[in-house]
């Protein structure tokens, strides 16, 4: 075990937004677990939101959720499939945060008269919020959100400034990753934003150890010279890093160029060599499957930005791998199947996946696709909001209860389906105020879901307050609908499935956020062995085991309390 102190590196964007920090930080945290540290990733975001919970899909992407209900940037998805740790509320800190906690301290007068101050005061709450994950960790890794430049940014980037200051250069490293255009009318790569960039930097106070330079082109060896030369860096600090067939390739590009040995060496990290045989075996497979492709239809609210479903992709891409196979998603907008799309479109497809959303936008959308896919045999799969409106569809087409709704949408229905939990009626702040976190399910023997999952108690992450309503349970059971998973206390419905259907699952839970690449999730993998079936023209579904078994494990073995303080 690594006895040195934990250290410290921290991840800065500058010239544009999107240059894939949260992808870059991930990878180099599996490339220092695979040389055997214990590694931790957090993210610090610069806007006043306490947290995304209350932000559009549409302007930040999904709202990723980790086992202690914290309600997270999607960063964070990354941060736990790469390292292949569970994170929690401490990984994920926003500027709101810090100055809720600074201003409750100051109420409490905490501060003994001294008047409250961005320095020392918010930048103390900051290193605070670093420091808290260093037990336990080798090395902590912080990204800092925005890009280099941004007014918001400017106390996280004072914070680590200081905190170099405070526990020893030897012990933190600065990583900026910077963007090199291309202009095509002139033929070059610029190397000038660059520059501008780490100047700006420099000015805080902040010189970067490492800089990652994304590029459409490779950089010759006389560009990286001169990136080096007036950025105050060495030549073999400056990382290229390209655009890649897949995200899981960027820690094998960035080892090639000998990333983590610069880390490692900058550190004073003494590890073995990283063993990457497993993920280099993941990228095959991901990048030259031998079982073809298969085609799986989402039909959701947000389509029109993939980010608002970044798990969910991933977690297909996982499916694909555990079948070695390849999954081609395409994103349907449910409110298309309102206006005039037809239903049977879907038969192009292997399967029809679900996902989750709120509001009563694009509803019938999904009750006629799940329709379609249910009468058809094609395999589904709902997920929070794609098990409500599978039960709203069956309840409707099946229990002859035409008018089934939910009651977050119509709350006059006669037949409110989906309502309300009793300990939600009271709440008005929507903030962190959902069924948030890991809570245990159990799952009926002999269920579908049982054998999918390889045991019958699993724990799985929720975002939601609408439930089942208790009452319509019998009758959906008469009706042929299995309820395959319940809490402990059987009061809430946590699956369901269809027996007498190919491949036929939904879930009140988010199955996709505990899915790794090299830990497929059990129901991803089953789902795309189901759709390899459907497109073979099989009746039983014929799923790859080799990565399946550990998929369970992560799924199954990971219990959690029953209740959550979100």
């Amino acid at each position: 075990m690594n006895t040195t102190p934990t250290k410290y590196i921290f991840v800065t964007g500058g010239v544009v937004s999107s240059l894939g920090k949260g992808i870059a930080a991930a990878s180099i945290g599996r490339l220092l677990v695979d040389r055997g540290l214990r590694v931790t990733i957090q993210k610090f975001d610069p806007y006043i939101n306490v947290d995304p919970g209350t932000l559009s899909p549409f302007q930040h992407g999904e709202v990723f959720v980790t086992d202690d209900g914290a309600e997270t940037d999607l960063d964070l998805g990354h941060y736990e499939r790469f390292v292949g740790e569970s994170l929690s509320v401490a990984n994920s800190i926003t500027t709101g945060r810090i100055y809720q906690e600074v201003i409750q301290k100051e109420r409490r007068g905490e501060y003994l008269g001294a008047t409250v101050q961005v320095i020392p005061h918010i930048t103390d709450a900051i290193k605070t919020a670093i420091r808290r994950l260093a037990p336990n960790h080798d090395v902590v890794i912080t990204e800092i959100g925005g890009t280099v430049g941004d007014i918001e940014s400017l106390p996280f980037l004072e914070a680590i400034r200081q905190y170099r200051q405070e526990v020893g250069r030897e012990h933190t490293l600065f990583i900026h990753l910077t963007l090199i255009p291309y202009i095509a009318a002139a033929g070059e790569l610029k190397t000038k934003p660059t520059q501008h960039s780490v100047r700006e930097l420099m000015e805080i106070g902040i010189q970067p150890d490492i800089l990652i330079c994304r590029s459409e082109h490779a950089l010759p060896p006389e560009m990286r010279r001169k990136i080096a030369l007036f950025t105050n860096v060495d030549v073999a600090s400056v990382i290229e890093a390209r655009d890649v067939a897949s995200i899981y390739e960027v820690p094998l590009e960035y080892h090639k160029q000998r990333l983590d040995d610069q880390v490692c060496a900058k550190l004073g990290l003494q590890t073995a060599k990283p063993d990457l045989g497993e993920w280099e075996r993941l990228v095959e497979r991901v990048k030259r499957p031998k079982n073809g492709a298969v085609k799986i239809a989402v039909v959701g609210k947000y389509v029109a930005l993939v980010d608002s479903y970044k798990s969910v992709q991933e977690a297909l891409y996982h499916g694909g791998i555990a079948n070695d196979v390849k999954v081609e998603i395409d994103w349907l907008s449910s409110e298309d199947f309102e206006n005039g799309q037809p239903a049977d479109k879907l038969s192009q497809y292997h399967g029809l996946l679900i996902p989750g959303g709120f509001g009563v936008r694009g509803v019938e959308g999904m009750l006629s696709a799940i329709q379609w896919a249910r009468e058809n045999g094609l395999p589904f799969f709902g997920i929070c909001l794609g098990m409500q409106t599978a039960i709203i569809e069956f309840s409707r087409s099946v229990c002859g209860l035409a008018q089934a709704h939910s009651a977050e949408w119509e709350r006059d229905t006669s037949d409110p389906v989906i309502c309300l939990m009793d300990s939600q009626r009271q709440i008005t702040d929507l903030g962190g105020t959902q069924r948030l976190g890991a809570y245990t399910a159990r799952l009926a023997p002999g269920s579908r879901s049982a054998e999918i999952y390889g045991g019958n108690e699993i724990s799985e992450r929720h975002r939601h307050r609408y439930e089942v309503n208790n009452e319509y349970r019998p009758q959906l059971e008469d009706a042929g609908m299995r309820i395959s998973g319940t809490s402990p206390d059987g009061n809430l419905v946590e699956m369901i499935e269809l027996p007498d259907h190919p491949w036929f699952v939904a879930t009140q839970a988010h199955p996709e956020l505990k899915s790794r690449p090299d830990h497929p999730h059990p129901l991803f993998a089953s789902f795309v062995g189901a759709a390899v079936a459907r497109r073979n023209g099989e009746e039983q579904v014929s799923m790859h085991r080799d990565l399946a078994p550990a998929a369970s494990k992560v799924a199954a073995s990971e219990s959690a309390p029953e209740t959550v303080v979100a």
